[in-house]
């Protein structure tokens, strides 16, 4: 059976496209945003909110590892979901996952509908909510800090990002957090394990002592344990919150896409 593209809610212009399960509460983290979001502005019922479609990509192989050249590119798969998720309605895709965001400049040219990444959005929030911080802290996987992708928004920004080293002892620390086998965030499903809760908070002192105005979650694994702990040294910002509000804007037209990806 053929089944044809979604219709969209009245008001509704531009479907998104999600690719999820990259980790496993990646998109749940982003879906719990977009309605936390939406109820911010203003909606009161089912019809109030966006109509959207996921794929969870959860068997492409670890972005980290693949950028590494320890397992097959990520390209394929990226540019497969996102042909997918446009045969499903989608008019602008989202990926829930930072370290795939290197494989951006591969894939975008092999698809027909719009990725928008998260970096930039990221440093514009820290601009707006943040506008007196000049040193920016990125907790991330060793992928992303590697391709340095928050290091080039933040520097066009006038920004100076502060990261531990790739291979140093606190970041192997907080790759830990993320794929240690018995308590890391990819493992222990909906609960986040205290030892990953443990790690997270005393990166964020490490940063904090390393002039840290503000920090960003540069991995949603880290987005979804940094939001379960109540006292830290200096603010953070989430990724996927930053994406959740271009969302919601380009879905119900109060952003131009075309004006977007000029930016």
């Amino acid at each position: 059976m053929t089944l044809s593209a979604p219709m969209s809610v009245a008001g509704q212009v531009a479907i998104p496209g999600i690719i999820g399960g990259l980790g496993p509460l990646a998109h749940i983290r982003f879906e719990q945003i977009l309605l936390e979001r939406s109820c911010c502005r203003g909606a009161k019922c089912d019809q109030d909110y966006l109509e959207w479609v996921l794929i969870n990509a959860a068997p492409m192989p670890d972005r980290t590892q693949s950028f590494k050249g320890q397992l097959p590119s990520c390209t394929p798969w990226l540019v497969q979901y996102g042909q997918r998720l446009q045969r499903a309605g989608a008019d602008f895709l989202i990926v829930i996952c930072n370290t795939a965001h290197i494989f951006y400049a591969q894939v975008q040219p092999q698809l027909s509908l719009p990725w928008i990444p998260l970096m930039q959005g990221t440093t514009q929030l820290i601009g707006e909510q943040f506008p007196a911080a000049r040193r920016v802290g990125i907790l991330a996987t060793d992928g992303t800090l590697q391709a340095q992708l928050y290091h080039q928004s933040l520097e066009q920004f006038g920004l100076m990002p502060i990261c531990p080293a790739v291979g140093s002892p606190m970041q192997k620390r907080i790759m830990q957090s993320i794929y240690h086998p018995q308590w890391g965030i990819k493992t222990t499903g909906s609960t986040v394990h205290y030892q990953a809760l443990a790690v997270l908070t005393h990166a964020m002192h490490w940063l904090a002592a390393q002039g840290a105005d503000v920090v960003i979650a540069g991995c949603t694994e880290l987005s979804v344990g940094l939001v379960q702990i109540t006292a830290l040294p200096v603010p953070w910002i989430d990724p996927l919150t930053a994406i959740a509000d271009i969302t919601l804007d380009l879905a119900w037209g109060n952003r131009a896409l075309g004006s977007l990806l000029a930016a």
